[in-house]
């Protein structure tokens, strides 16, 4: 792993592949991650501190990762994104590429996000969607391409998300219909 820069107290499980490819960049790793077995993380990856992941998970190049955050099983960072602080992308996320997420921010399982508007119809640009900090996606549900979920907004489980989603707000439905959070969701995310 002559391509990889690792922290203290990183435990990097058998079967996991850190600074896969051939990229100019070593992968770096803060202190104290725990990368599982099945796992594989590019080069050209920087990841910051208390950084762990369930098995099979996979983050691509050019991914900024910021410190206590979370990357469950099978989950997909597809490159090209950056991941604030203090993040949980629970199993089977698909985080694509052009892809910009927030601090204090929750992904539940299947969440999907998306990035091709017309996928293989037409040629164009691949735009991630912004998840601000403190927004809650719950699982299952859909974000599309160039959405922005506001801060501290909530999207609701099974939701497809076709339009922005203004801060402390509930969208929900498909497609995703937006209204005032109940008071249950006020307030910021607990994942510190």
């Amino acid at each position: 792993m002559d391509n990889v820069v690792s922290g203290d107290g990183c435990t990097i499980d058998d079967g996991a592949t850190v600074g896969y490819g051939d990229f100019e960049e070593p992968t770096r790793i803060g202190d104290d991650a725990t990368i599982r077995g099945g796992t594989i993380v590019y080069g050209d990856v920087t990841i910051g501190d208390d950084f762990s992941t369930g098995h099979d998970a996979l983050v691509r190049e050019e991914t900024a990762i910021g410190d206590d955050v979370l990357v469950g099983t099978k989950t997909v960072i597809d490159g090209r994104t950056t991941i604030g602080d203090h993040v949980s992308l629970q199993t089977n996320v698909y985080v694509p590429s052009e892809t910009t997420i927030g601090n204090n921010v929750f992904l539940g399982p299947g969440a999907v996000l998306t990035n091709d508007e017309y996928p293989i119809r037409t040629e164009g640009d691949l735009v991630g969607p912004t998840i601000e900090d403190g927004a809650s996606i719950a699982a299952n549900a859909t974000v599309l391409p160039g959405v922005t979920v506001g801060e501290n907004a909530f999207v609701a489980a099974g939701a497809v998300v076709v339009e922005d989603v203004p801060p402390e707000t509930l969208a929900m439905g498909t497609p995703a219909r937006t209204r005032s959070l109940p008071d249950p969701l006020e307030g910021p995310n607990q994942l510190a």
